[in-house]
């Protein structure tokens, strides 16, 4: 066992509270869904729609006690069966919160918006650390021009 400097084991809380909070969606999930949150029930739907192998009782429970996580196939069936985006039941809403407003960042683009980001993926990675320093300035420009009009706003008398 690999322990600290100071001898006690170490313990990673990020990774615990995340087991955790995705064990209370899952079961949130199941009871929205119509579903008692239990091991038999979850192990039964889980199998029924889960075209891999299946999973067992002893594995279904540590899923709803948050001692584990499944993995990235089994999580997309949970979600389809219980009818949430798979983002949503792994990370909770506001992740998935922010995946829709990205979403709808890019689809508020235009053609020749969309069109100067991809000539911008395509660029060998030395080209694209320049083209980024390019806009990162531009942006931060930008910012400073809007607070020095909006400072100038508010100093003139109505």
């Amino acid at each position: 066992m690999v322990t600290s400097h100071g001898g006690e084991t170490p313990y990673c809380a990020g990774m615990e509270d995340a087991k955790t909070q995705f064990a209370q969606r899952l079961r949130e999930a199941m009871q929205q869904a119509g579903y008692a949150p239990k091991p038999a029930v979850l192990e039964r739907e889980f199998n029924l729609r889960n075209p891999g192998r299946p999973v067992t009782l002893h594995g279904v429970r540590r899923w709803l006690r948050g001692e584990t996580l499944p993995t990235q196939e089994k999580l997309v069936v949970l979600a389809e069966w219980l009818k949430v985006p798979p983002a949503a039941l792994r990370f909770g809403a506001p992740v998935q919160h922010r995946v829709n407003e990205s979403d709808h960042l890019w689809e508020a683009l235009s053609y020749r918006e969309r069109e100067t980001l991809e000539a911008f993926a395509g660029l060998p990675p030395s080209q694209r650390a320049i083209a980024r320093e390019v806009i990162m300035a531009l942006a931060k420009a930008g910012k400073w021009e809007r607070q020095a009009g909006q400072a100038e706003d508010d100093s003139t008398p109505s």
